[in-house]
Parts: C-alpha cells; structure tokens; sequence
C-alpha cells in the first residue's frame, strides 16, 4: 500500500493509525488528515521522537497495511 491510498481513504485508515499510536488524538486525526508529514509531526510532538525516527516507524507501519 501506498502514503496515497491512504490519504485518499484517511476515514478509513484512522482508526488503524490510532491503535498504532495511542497518544494521538482524535483532534490530532483531524488535522493530519492523511498527510503525512503532518502525521510525522504529531509523532513527535506526542511521543518525543526524532524526524527520522517517526518517518521510519511510519514506514514500518505502512509496509504491514
């Protein structure tokens, strides 16, 4: 699967990204909005990752969806 299927069909795919990561919200859902450096973001925001760290768990979690 692709960032873009995703972001074509985000009503779908949040449910998913908040079991990934539980800390995000469901008004940090809405403003992501299936971008993904906004997705990237809230990772670091909520979780105090790295840029690179939260682009790397995203792709993990991409390649299992």
């Amino acid at each position: 699967m692709n960032w873009n299927q995703i972001e074509g069909n985000w009503e779908q795919f949040k449910g998913k990204v908040q079991q990934q990561w539980g800390k995000l919200t469901n008004d940090d859902l809405d403003v992501v909005r299936g971008n993904r450096k906004e997705l990237a973001g809230k990772l670091q925001e909520r979780y105090g990752k790295a840029e690179e760290e939260a682009e790397r768990e995203i792709d993990d979690w991409l390649s299992r969806h």
